[in-house]
């Protein structure tokens, strides 16, 4: 599996379980870490097509 895969699992995963929790807190922690897995995603995928 590749880390761009990786880190799509990871964001699909901590969305999934962002609807099914009800609390505040542990929502907020999994919107913070679902957007640093896009962010490195992004950051992942640009170095990529750099490198292309």
């Amino acid at each position: 599996m590749t880390k761009l895969m990786d880190l799509d699992d990871q964001i699909e995963r901590a969305e999934r379980l962002e609807r099914s929790i009800t609390d505040a807190l542990t929502i907020e922690r999994l919107r913070q870490f679902a957007a640093e897995c896009r962010c490195e995603r992004e950051r992942l995928s640009q170095h990529q097509q750099r490198a292309a």
